[in-house]
């Protein structure tokens, strides 16, 4: 019997037109890639809880940076720490704003990034409830309906506030909605109490007299700027230029309080006494990551690992120094 060829002469070529796919597909891994050592374009979300990323977008500083480069900036809407992960995870983002522990928690399920810049120190998150609840304190919360945006600071520092006043977790009933449709459900009567984020929650307490009962500024962790590590890794420089633009950005604000109110009230659809209110709880001093940012990602970490958020088994400290990577941000900023 005349043996077969184990590979015919079609299955050969077949082969070869797939490994020549393989390796093009490869080369351009990413969509930003491009055969002259830099990207094709940078990809920047903005977030209303993040001023410094409106003032960013606002101005076009990002667009003129890359311009002689011939790199285009597009950008994308984080509504919430949640979202801008999701794009980092997605690929759909190059640069994401953050609380961070929502970072760390990300990392912990095996998120590729790096927290590379503080774009603020906000107190951003409390515990909201309407005039006329009778809730007073976090023992209030027993049995009662609170709203949180899963995955988001508000919702960590809801684990928090009720670990350190006693509280189980799960004699409070957590309605996952993502931030703005918290605001309205608490408005609306909906739930008892909301895990509030500004600019949210100030609106709420201007507009309705909403009660913030519970406030911890330590237990809000700091407004971390992520970058995805391939992206780092290929392009360094271009890391330090982002870094840059968001620099003249956090200036501007520090040197303009007013302008940045009346900028935050426009980009984010708000009245500008609300916009005032949440800049008021923003602190832009601490640009560079540090010891303090470590220490408090690290104790964010702990609270959630006692609520099984983050495995037991993970080394918190170590994920959070694989998380913050200051040497970018070290390089820029004197």
């Amino acid at each position: 019997m005349k043996k077969r060829p184990l590979i015919d002469i079609r299955s050969f070529l077949a082969i070869v037109v797939l490994g020549l796919v393989i390796v093009l597909a490869t080369g351009c891994s990413s969509s930003n890639a491009s055969s002259e050592g830099k990207p094709e374009q940078i990809r920047l979300d903005y977030a209303y809880y993040s001023p410094t990323s409106l003032v960013l977008k606002k101005f076009g500083w990002a667009e003129e940076e890359f311009a002689d480069d011939d790199i285009e900036v597009t950008w994308a809407l984080s509504q919430g720490s949640n979202k801008a992960l999701e794009f980092l995870n997605s690929d759909s983002v190059d640069f994401g704003s953050t609380a961070g522990a929502a970072a760390l928690m990300s990392k912990a399920n095996g998120a590729p990034i790096k927290n590379v810049y503080i774009y603020s120190k906000p107190e951003w998150t409390a515990m909201v409830t309407n005039p006329d609840s009778g809730i007073t304190s976090l023992q209030d919360l027993r049995g009662k309906e609170v709203a949180a945006t899963i995955g988001t600071d508000p919702y960590i520092f809801l684990l928090r506030s009720l670990a350190a006043e006693g509280v189980p977790v799960d004699e409070v009933e957590i309605v996952n909605l993502q931030h703005g449709d918290g605001a309205s459900a608490l408005a609306s009567g909906s739930v008892d109490a909301w895990a509030g984020l500004d600019p949210h929650m100030a609106r709420l307490e201007l507009e309705s007299g909403a009660e913030l009962f519970y406030r911890n500024a330590d237990f809000n962790t700091y407004g971390f700027l992520n970058v995805r590590e391939e992206f780092a890794e290929n392009y360094p420089d271009y890391v330090n230029r982002v870094i840059k633009v968001y620099e003249k950005a956090r200036n501007w604000i520090i040197e303009n309080p007013e302008e940045a109110a009346e900028l935050l009230a426009e980009e984010a659809g708000i009245d500008v006494e609300v916009a005032k209110k949440q800049l008021e709880r923003n602190d832009f001093s601490e640009p560079i990551p540090g010891d303090v940012h470590y220490e408090a990602i690290v104790a964010a970490g702990k609270v959630l690992q006692e609520g099984e958020v983050i495995e037991a088994d993970v080394d918190v400290e170590a994920l959070t120094t694989e998380l913050i990577e200051s040497t970018y941000a070290e390089e820029v900023i004197e």
